[in-house]
């Protein structure tokens, strides 16, 4: 799975895939992680603030080439946080139906008066579960995890879903996230603290 996915999973509850975060938490993490796809297929970068796309062939994902489509198109728009909150709008529904693409999640449909929900339903709770499962069993071996997984770390640390990873995770697994998020590649590490500061602010005021 890409990192959005296992982000997806992890900030959605297993059963009834309803989200564990505050919605706009929640979009922004997403956000930051379709970005941090693309820094890490080498298509883009992050540097002072600002996004810069640095390979404009289609990457191999179809939603991935979607969202690097939007960044060509409007180029004129170069600010990280610009595109997090962007993305951010449409980021939980382009990542579920990608998971339900792929055999992962179930599309639902619930109708209340005269609105219809839509929830992303796991289909198998054990593949569900497996990417908070499978960042808490990293974080407790003694080889450090690698960029993608360092950075999925990052933004849910970004995001405030680290207890969803660490809730039963000893001191080594505590100590290791301290210092896994600081050693990120310059441009992962600034799109995790863009991610952080965006979910702070769209929090505190109330943003649904």
């Amino acid at each position: 799975m890409l990192i959005a996915d296992e982000f997806f999973l992890i900030a959605h509850n297993d059963s009834r895939g309803k989200a564990k975060l505050h919605p706009a938490a929640t979009g922004l993490g997403l956000a930051g992680s379709l970005l941090g796809e693309l820094i890490l297929f080498g298509q883009l970068t992050v540097s002072g603030g600002l996004v810069t796309v640095l390979d404009r062939r289609p990457p191999p994902d179809a939603l991935a080439h979607t969202v690097l489509d939007q960044l060509i198109g409007e180029s004129q728009h170069q600010s990280v946080r610009t595109w997090l909150s962007f993305l951010a709008q449409t980021a939980t529904t382009s990542v579920g139906e990608r998971l339900a693409r792929a055999g992962v999640l179930r599309r639902q449909e619930s109708r209340r008066l005269l609105r219809t929900s839509v929830s992303y339903v796991p289909i198998d709770l054990n593949v569900a579960a497996w990417p908070a499962t499978r960042l808490r069993a990293l974080l407790e071996r003694p080889d450090p995890p690698g960029v993608p997984d360092a950075v999925l770390l990052g933004l849910v640390c970004a995001a405030g879903l680290s207890r969803e990873v660490l809730w039963s995770a000893g001191p080594r697994a505590h100590h290791r996230l301290g210092v896994l998020i600081p050693a990120l590649p310059a441009p992962l590490r600034e799109l995790v603290a863009h991610t952080e500061a965006a979910v702070g602010a769209a929090v505190l005021r109330g943003i649904p």
